[in-house]
C-alpha cells in the first residue's frame, strides 16, 4: 500500500441494528519540517523555516513550491539540490545555490504576516505588493464555459488516493483546451497547490501564463496568492471563494471562478478570459 494511504478497523454500523469489523482505507497526515541549507560567512549552515501537515509523496515538489510561492527563491537555479535529511522520511533540505541570500529576519516577518492573515486584507494585499508578486499579462485568450464545466469530472477522474480514501484535497494544472496537464493531492489544499506549482518549478516551466488551476475545495486568499506567484491567469475553484481571495484577485487582475460543480460558476472577477453567450441580471 502506497505510503500515503494507511488502513484501520473501523465498525461499520448499517441502520439501527446492523454492524460489521471491516478495513477503512485513510489519507496519511504527517509533519513535513522545510529546512535550509545555505552558506553565511564561509560555512555551511541550515536553519528550520517550515513545519507543515501534509499527506507524504511528493515532498520535494512541495518544499520547492512553497519556497516559490511565498517569495523565498525567485527561480529554480536558485536552488541546488533537494534531499531528505539523515534518512528521515519527514525532513527536507533545499540546499540554496551559491551566492543565494536570505534575509532571515523579513522572512521571520512575512511568515508572521502570512500565518496571521496580517493586521487586516489591506494589510495582506499590501505584503504581497511589497513581496513584488508578479504581475500577470493582459488577457490574450479566452476559454469557453464548457470547458470549465468539464474541469471538475476530470479532476475526479484523476485523483487516484481519493479513490481508496475520499479524505484528498486535489490541485490540477490544465492548458487552454482544457487538457489536464498535472495532479497533485493532499491533506491540504495549500500544500496540493505547492507541490503542483513545485513540479512545474523543477520542470522549468514557469511562469504558467496559458494553464487554468482548478482546486477541489474553496479558494482562500492563499491559494489565490500562490496561483499569482505562479503566473496562473485563471483560479477555479469546486467551492466558494473567500471575499479577501475575491479582492485580491481583483487588485492583481487574477479571473477568479468559484462553485463549479452542476453544470454551473460563478465569476467574481475577470470576465475578460472568459468566453459567455449570454449575460443577464438575475
Amino acid at each position: 500500500m502506497s505510503s500515503s494511504i494507511t488502513e484501520v478497523a473501523v465498525h461499520k454500523i448499517n441502520g439501527a441494528h446492523s454492524s460489521s469489523l471491516a478495513q477503512d482505507a485513510l489519507a496519511v497526515e504527517e509533519p513535513l519540517e522545510i529546512r535550509l541549507g545555505f552558506e553565511a560567512d564561509g560555512q555551511p549552515k541550515q536553519q528550520s523555516i517550515s513545519i507543515t501537515m501534509r499527506t507524504p509523496g511528493n515532498d520535494f515538489d512541495l518544499a520547492a513550491g512553497f519556497l516559490f510561492t511565498e517569495g523565498i527563491v525567485r527561480e529554480a537555479e536558485q536552488i541546488a539540490g533537494i534531499q531528505h535529511c539523515g534518512g528521515q522520511g519527514n525532513v527536507v533540505k533545499v540546499e540554496l545555490a551559491a551566492g543565494v541570500s536570505i534575509d532571515f529576519a523579513r522572512l521571520q516577518r512575512h511568515f508572521y504576516t502570512s500565518s496571521s492573515c496580517g493586521v487586516c486584507g489591506k494589510t495582506s494585499i499590501e505584503a504581497l505588493q511589497a513581496n513584488a508578486c508578479p504581475s500577470l499579462p493582459q488577457a490574450d485568450w479566452q476559454v469557453e464555459s464548457a470547458i470549465i464545466h468539464d474541469l471538475p469530472a476530470k479532476l475526479r477522474t484523476a485523483q487516484s488516493i481519493f479513490d481508496s480514501t475520499g479524505g484528498l484535497h486535489a490541485a490540477a494544472l490544465f492548458d487552454l483546451t482544457g487538457k489536464l496537464v498535472a495532479l497533485r493531492e493532499d491533506v491540504g489544499r495549500h500544500n496540493a497547490v505547492d507541490k503542483l506549482i513545485g513540479a512545474q518549478l523543477q520542470s522549468g516551466n514557469l511562469p504558467l501564463h496559458r494553464n487554468l488551476l482548478l482546486v477541489s475545495g474553496r479558494a482562500s486568499f492563499e491559494l489565490v496568492q500562490k496561483a499569482l506567484m505562479a503566473g496562473i491567469p485563471l483560479l477555479a475553484a469546486v467551492g466558494a471563494p473567500s471575499s479577501l481571495a475575491v479582492e485580491l484577485a481583483n487588485e492583481f487582475g487574477l479571473t477568479l471562478i468559484g462553485f463549479v460543480r452542476d453544470g454551473r460558476f460563478n465569476i467574481y472577477c475577470g470576465t475578460d478570459r472568459m468566453t459567455v453567450v449570454q449575460t443577464r441580471t438575475l
